[in-house]
C-alpha cells in the first residue's frame, strides 16, 4: 500500500510503498476515501522539517537539552545514533480521515466489514491508502454519509471539546479568536447550539469567509477600529460570556485581548497553540476570569487504557469522551445542523499530496480545508516489499520482529557485516518503520505477515517489540524452529515461561535474552578479578521516575518495572557470582500509584552468595544511574555507571576508566552470533535465563507478602 511520509532531517516528502498495517486486537483496518490536511498542526510540522538543523534546534530547545544529557551519559556514538534515528525516520503525516472497514480485529463487535467510518489519531488516521485504527478512535457513519465532510472527524472533535470547555448556554455570547479550521468549526457548533458568535482573525479573508457562510453573527479583523467597543455593543455591554482562542501564535495578544473582551467572571478557553502568560492587570485579576484548556479530542485522549485497550469511560460519569465527541460532530453533519462543505477549498488526488503540502507551506493562494482523495478501486496487496538485493543468505539468516528505538540504536548497528550473516526480513507494527529499517540496515524485505519472517529463509529471529508480545513471539519463533534473541524480559506470564521451557526443550534451539550488562568490557575485567568465591554484592540503580500512565508501567503491556527492567540486574548478579538465585525477598516503598518501582531486593544464590538490588525511582537525575559493589575473599570492587572500575586488594587500588559508557550491547550481539556460528548455542545458559525470569516473578510475590522470603 502507499503512504505519505516525511523525513524530519531533510524535509523530503514522498508517497511510498510500505507494508500493509498490522491488525491488532481491538482494531479495524480501513480503506481511506478521504483524509484532511490540518494546515495548522501538520503545516508547522512540515515547515519545521524543511528547516536547517540549527532552525530545528531553535524550535525544539527541550529536545536539544535531551540530546546534551544523552551525550553526557552515553557518549557521542549512542547520541549520534539516537539523533539520526529521529532525523532519518519516515514520519507519517495525517490524523483525520474517513473510509470503509475492510478488516475487523479480535474483540471488535461494533464494526463490520463494509461499514463507513470516520477515524482519528496521530499515528493511526494517516494520509495512507489503508490505516489500522483502535475502535475508540473510530465512529460508525450512515451508509449514505458524505465521506469528504466526515473526514474532518478529528478537527471537529477538537473544536467540540473547546466548545464543551466553554460550557455555553442558549442565548449566551462567545468570541472565537482565530478563524482557521478549528475556529470556524467551533463557531459552527456554537451557532447550532443557540449561542451568539463573534469571530475575530488577523486575516480579512478568513473573516469574510466566516461572514459569507453565516458562521458568525459578527466578524471582525483584529485591527478593526474600536474592536473592543464593537464587541461590547454586540454583547449588550456585558462583554463575552466566553472566549475561545483557536489561533496559533507565539504572541501574547490573543490571551490579553481575551481578557479585555470577556465579561466579569467569564471563561477563556485555549483551543489553539498560544502562550498563556497574560497580564494580570487590568482585566484578568479584576474580572476574576477563568482560564481553561481544551485537551485535544476530549476525555480519553492520551489514556492508554481508553485509546489502545478500548476501555470506555462509563457514560453516566463521563458524558462526553473523545469518541462521543466525534459521534456528536458526525450527527451535526448528518442532520445538516451544520454545513461544512464550504471549508474544503481545495481537493487533491492522493498521488498529488506533495503539491497540497507545498500550498500549505508557500501559502501562494488562500485556503482553509484541503482534502486528499483516494483511488478506492485500487487493489492493495499484503505482499512483502523488496528493499535490498545486496544481502545474501549466510549461515545465520536474521529477521527482526519489532525494531523500535532500542533495536535501531543498539541491536541492528551491531550485527556483524560478514558473509556468514544474511539479513532477511523486518516486521513491525508500522509500515513506515519496517520500510526505513529494512532499507537502512540492508534487509531483503519488509513485511506485513508473520509467516514472511518465520519461513524457511530465516533461521534466527530478533524480537524487539513491546513486552507483552515477547512471550508469544518467542513461542512462535521456536515453533518455527528458529533461534531467538529477545529483548528483556523473556515474557510477562509464568504460563508463558513454562510453555517456552517445554518448547525450547522440544526443538533444541538457542534462546537468548538481551542481558547486555554481563558483556560489558568492565564487567569482564571485574569477573576475572573476583573469581568464583562466594561473595556479597550490591547493585544500586537510580532509575528515575516513569509516569504511571506510561506503557512500561502497565502490567498487561509493559509488566511494570520489576519484570521489565529489574530482571537486568538480577541477571548481572547471577553472572558475577556464577550461580543461580534460589530465594528472594523484596520490600517496596509505598507510593500513591502502587507502582512498586522503588524497592530493595535481597537475593540468595546456590553457592552461598548474596546480593542486594536497590532499585530506586525516587532519586535525582543528576546522580549516576548505576553503581555496583562486590566483596569477596579479601577483594572489593566498585563499578560506577559502566565507565569506571576500581578493584581494591593489597596495595594501591587498580582503576580502569573509559571515556564512553559501555553497557555491552555490541559485545552481546557479537557473542550471540558467534555462539550460533560455533555450535548453535547462546552465550547465556538457558537455565540462567529461566532462573532470572522466575526470580523476577518471585520478587513481585514477595512484595505482595510484605517482604516474606520466597523460594524460586
Amino acid at each position: 500500500m502507499q503512504q505519505l511520509t516525511q523525513k524530519l532531517g531533510s524535509g523530503d516528502m514522498i508517497i511510498q510503498d510500505v507494508p500493509y498495517p498490522q491488525l491488532g486486537k481491538g482494531m479495524i483496518i480501513v480503506k481511506n476515501h478521504y483524509s484532511i490536511i490540518s494546515a495548522g498542526t501538520e503545516g508547522s510540522t512540515v515547515v519545521a522539517a524543511r528547516k536547517s538543523l540549527i532552525g530545528k534546534a531553535k524550535e525544539r530547545p527541550q529536545q536539544v537539552k535531551q540530546v546534551v544529557e544523552t551525550l553526557k551519559k552515553q557518549g557521542p556514538i549512542q547520541t549520534y545514533r539516537a539523533v539520526m534515528k529521529k532525523l532519518d525516520a519516515y514520519s507519517p503525516l495525517g490524523y483525520s480521515c474517513a473510509g470503509e472497514v475492510i478488516e475487523v480485529g479480535d474483540g471488535v463487535t461494533e464494526f463490520e466489514v463494509g461499514d463507513k467510518v470516520a477515524c482519528a489519531g496521530v499515528g493511526y488516521a494517516n494520509h495512507a491508502e489503508i490505516v489500522s485504527v483502535p475502535t475508540n478512535l473510530c465512529v460508525k457513519l450512515d451508509e449514505n454519509a458524505n465521506l469528504k465532510d466526515a473526514a474532518y472527524n478529528t478537527l471537529g472533535a477538537i473544536s467540540m471539546q473547546g466548545v464543551r470547555q466553554a460550557d455555553m448556554r442558549v442565548g449566551e455570547s462567545c468570541v472565537v479568536i482565530g478563524l482557521g479550521l478549528l475556529g470556524q468549526l467551533a463557531a459552527l457548533i456554537l451557532r447550532a447550539s443557540g449561542v451568539t458568535v463573534i469571530g475575530v482573525d488577523v486575516s480579512e479573508a478568513a473573516v469574510k469567509q466566516a461572514v459569507d457562510h453565516s458562521v458568525v453573527d459578527l466578524g471582525l479583523t483584529r485591527d478593526a477600529s474600536g474592536i473592543e467597543e464593537q464587541i461590547q455593543q454586540a454583547t449588550q455591554g456585558y462583554g463575552a460570556d466566553a472566549v475561545i482562542i483557536a489561533a496559533a501564535t507565539s504572541s501574547l495578544d490573543p490571551i490579553n485581548f481575551a481578557g479585555a473582551i470577556a465579561r466579569k467572571k467569564g471563561k477563556v478557553v485555549v483551543l489553539g497553540a498560544v502562550p498563556t502568560g497574560f497580564d494580570r492587570d487590568p482585566f484578568w485579576y479584576r474580572k476574576e476570569l477563568e482560564l481553561k484548556m481544551a485537551c485535544s479530542y476530549g476525555p480519553g485522549r492520551y489514556d492508554l487504557n481508553y485509546e489502545e485497550k478500548g476501555i470506555d469511560y462509563p457514560l453516566p460519569y463521563v458524558r462526553w469522551t473523545e469518541k462521543r465527541n466525534m459521534e456528536a460532530f458526525q450527527r451535526l453533519i448528518a442532520t445538516k445542523k451544520i454545513d461544512i462543505n464550504y471549508l474544503t477549498t481545495h481537493e487533491f488526488d492522493f498521488e498529488n499530496a506533495k503539491s497540497a503540502f507545498d500550498l500549505v507551506v508557500s501559502k501562494t493562494e488562500p485556503f482553509t480545508g484541503i482534502a486528499l482523495k483516494y483511488n478506492i478501486d485500487k487493489t492493495v496487496s499484503k505482499a512483502k516489499i523488496s528493499t535490498s538485493e545486496s544481502s545474501k543468505p549466510g549461515k545465520i539468516n536474521v529477521s527482526f520482529i519489532g525494531a523500535g528505538s532500542y533495536a535501531q540504536g543498539n541491536l541492528l548497528p551491531n550485527i556483524p557485516e560478514t558473509n556468514d550473516i544474511g539479513r532477511i526480513g523486518v516486521l513491525t507494527n508500522t509500515g513506515t518503520t519496517s520500510k526505513r529499517v529494512a532499507e537502512k540496515f540492508k534487509f531483503q524485505f519488509c513485511a506485513t505477515q508473520e509467516e514472511d519472517v518465520l519461513d524457511e529463509k530465516t533461521n534466527t529471529v530478533f524480537v524487539a517489540t513491546r513486552h507483552d508480545s515477547h512471550g508469544p513471539y518467542v513461542l512462535k519463533s521456536l515453533e518455527a524452529k528458529k533461534h531467538v534473541f529477545v529483548e528483556k524480559p523473556l515474557c510477562l506470564l509464568e504460563s508463558e515461561l513454562n510453555a517456552i521451557i517445554a518448547m525450547q526443550s522440544s526443538v533444541n534451539r538457542a534462546v537468548m535474552v538481551g542481558f547486555n550488562r554481563r558483556f560489558s568490557p568492565l564487567t569482564e575485567t571485574l569477573k576475572k578479578a573476583i573469581g568464583n568465591n562466594p561473595m556479597t554484592m550490591i547493585y544500586r540503580i537510580n532509575a528515575g521516575a516513569i509516569p504511571g500512565d506510561n506503557w512500561i508501567q502497565d502490567l498487561e503491556i509493559g509488566g511494570g518495572r520489576v519484570l521489565g527492567e529489574v530482571c537486568h540486574f538480577i541477571d548481572y548478579l547471577t553472572f558475577l557470582n556464577g550461580s543461580q538465585p534460589i530465594k528472594v525477598s523484596a520490600t517496596a516503598l509505598p507510593d500513591a500509584n502502587q507502582l512498586n518501582d522503588t524497592l530493595n531486593i535481597l537475593i540468595q544464590f546456590e553457592n552461598g552468595s548474596s546480593g542486594v538490588v536497590a532499585y530506586y525511582a525516587n532519586g535525582s537525575k543528576s546522580m549516576a544511574k548505576e553503581y555496583v559493589e562486590v566483596f569477596s575473599a579479601g577483594l572489593s570492587a566498585t563499578l560506577n555507571d559502566f565507565k569506571e572500575l576500581k578493584i581494591y586488594g593489597k596495595g594501591k587500588p587498580k582503576k580502569t576508566k573509559i571515556f564512553n559508557q559501555n553497557k555491552g550491547q555490541k559485545e552481546m550481539v557479537k557473542a550471540f552470533v558467534d555462539g550460533l556460528l560455533k555450535d548453535g548455542n547462546a552465550p547465556i545458559p538457558f537455565s540462567d535465563i529461566v532462573a532470572v525470569t522466575k526470580a523476577s516473578f518471585k520478587v513481585l510475590e514477595s512484595v505482595k507478602r510484605g517482604g516474606q522470603q520466597v523460594e524460586i
